[in-house]
């Protein structure tokens, strides 16, 4: 297993780990969570340089790496939407465009295609964990505000962008 793997399969362990700084009634609980949350983050991001960089990619790591991320900023969504910060009806759009863009790239591989992250898909990744960590630290409510509608309006954006660009994939009279 290559470094870029190894970084991937370290953020997948990372979100329970998470959970527990979360959920555990601790002084600075809410910020070890979000150290945990920043150092997962950031393996992202170098596990994606390591790979490409290096000429590491894996089909295990273009599986596992977009599972990892969207595992991890969903929990994150999810811990916020249950203490009453993160309205449910955001997190259901992330999810939704999550579920849609996987199944056009199932689609997409049915006829031979791969489609790979487009540069609006990873401008989406970067602003919600940047949006994510800030809701972490005690900021006034217009930054919180604010953090979650970067996150829906970049979410829909890269979503629209993916079908724009591939709906060729799709046979649109066969619906």
């Amino acid at each position: 297993m290559n470094i870029a793997n190894k970084l991937t399969l370290l953020r997948v362990l990372m979100i329970p780990v998470y959970l527990v700084a979360w959920n555990l009634d601790f002084p600075g609980h809410n910020y070890a969570a979000l150290a945990i949350f920043i150092l997962a983050s950031l393996t992202d991001f170098l596990d994606g340089h390591l790979a490409r960089s290096r000429n590491l990619v894996t089909d295990f790591g273009k599986f596992m790496d977009p599972l990892a991320d969207k595992v991890l900023v969903m929990t994150a969504m999810a811990c916020f939407c249950a203490m009453g910060s993160f309205p449910a009806w955001a997190l259901a759009v992330v999810i939704f465009r999550e579920f849609a863009v996987s199944g056009l790239r199932l689609i997409a591989v049915e006829g031979g295609r791969v489609i790979a992250a487009g540069w609006s898909g990873k401008v989406k990744t970067a602003s919600t964990m940047v949006c994510l960590c800030l809701m972490h630290l005690a900021m006034p409510e217009i930054v919180t505000q604010l953090c979650i509608w970067v996150i829906v309006l970049t979410t829909v954006y890269s979503g629209i962008e993916y079908f724009v660009k591939n709906k060729d994939c799709i046979d649109w009279s066969n619906l």
